[in-house]
């Protein structure tokens, strides 16, 4: 007869309260492992076929054992796998390769960049004061410091949002009624992949986009004054903190009014000051409370809570930050599976 029972998980089958609760407090190990993943090229060296992790590992120039352990974390979350002739792609490690259509390569080393694992600690002290620290610890805001002290960092970030753009540019486009409008400014809308998206499905359209120096300095291809769209298009440096340099009849704000409401109702009320009664404002963004996917809109709203004391929205919250800004709501729709779109007005 065994000495030692079989003990059956609390919950009848599945995981059990304490695995989870430690597997909960290692998670932190996954996007670790993700990143370097991503910067010893792991994805883009694997192709169709398996490859021996020995093999795999001279190729990268890196260890092979600890690169067995590496993967090993990763297979528990679905990125890549091991069969008997080797290491092989999963459907989500494939996203990591720099030619996939769909690629998030760039965009998990934005958010597992070294000042990422810097501010995390800080949260208990937001929820303490109920605000973020970042110009206390660095002496300056965060796109500031970025620029400033971290500039691989910066190319990075613009990579992760032209990322992000293709995976929601089209869905955007197909869900704007814009057969009535002439002219469309997309305000902070980095190097222009969903403005070029928008003008091409909407070719009676002229279009402005409006960035920082920094953001514009490499636009989008059809941009450019040698581009396809560059008789119905202009790049202009702008700061909407500051002033927006573009009258327009509909001002497109994508995934960026997430700063603290004070900054978020400074940028809607530029854009009242930029158009005309009747101009429309739309915000683009992933709602918290209509969100599909609740783990990555709650994380980034606690991120962008330690970066720059910002926020994502629910409903209730964009709709007090549009009428502090002195515009109008007219309404609130999904923009393909993963947006929004809050539409607001310019009273007359």
């Amino acid at each position: 007869m065994p000495m030692i029972r079989s003990t059956p998980p609390a919950d009848g089958g599945g995981t059990s309260p304490v695995t989870a609760l430690r597997e909960l407090s290692l998670a932190s190990a996954a996007p670790a492992a993700l990143r370097a993943a991503v910067r010893t090229g792991v994805a883009d060296a694997l192709g169709e076929t398996p490859v021996p992790v020995g093999e795999l590992a001279r190729t990268l120039q890196v260890d092979a054992a600890v690169l067995l352990r590496l993967l090993r974390n990763l297979r528990c979350y679905g990125v890549f796998d091991e069969t008997a002739d080797g290491i092989v792609h999963t459907p989500t490690s494939r996203l990591l390769r720099e030619d996939h259509p769909q690629r998030l390569k760039y965009w998990v080393q934005w958010v597992t960049e070294p000042w990422v694992w810097e501010l995390w600690p800080d949260l208990e002290a937001a929820v303490r004061t109920g605000r973020g620290h970042f110009e206390e610890r660095y002496g300056e805001e965060f796109f500031a410091h970025l620029h400033k002290k971290w500039q691989d960092s910066t190319e990075v970030f613009n990579k992760s949002q032209t990322e992000l753009s293709t995976l929601t540019s089209a869905a955007i486009a197909e869900s704007l009624d814009l057969s009535d409008v002439k002219t469309f400014a997309d305000v902070g809308g980095g190097r222009g992949y969903t403005l070029a998206t928008i003008l091409e499905a909407n070719p009676h359209l002229h279009g402005t986009l409006v960035d920082l120096p920094a953001a514009i300095a490499d636009p989008d291809p059809r941009l450019r004054t040698d581009g396809a769209l560059a008789g119905r298009s202009r790049v202009v440096a702008g700061d909407c903190l500051r002033d927006i340099p573009a009258e327009a009849d509909v001002y497109q704000f994508k995934s960026i009014l997430e700063w603290d409401d004070e900054r978020t109702v400074t940028a809607l009320r530029n854009a009242v000051r930029a158009g005309r009664p009747g101009s429309r404002v739309l915000i683009v963004t992933n709602l918290i409370d209509d969100s599909p996917e609740v783990r990555y809109a709650t994380g980034i709203d606690l991120l962008f809570l330690l970066n720059t004391n910002g926020r994502r929205h629910t409903r209730q919250g964009v709709a007090e930050l549009v009428e502090r800004a002195g515009l109008r709501l007219e309404g609130v729709a999904p923009a393909g599976l993963l947006l929004h779109v809050v539409e607001t007005s310019i009273p007359e």
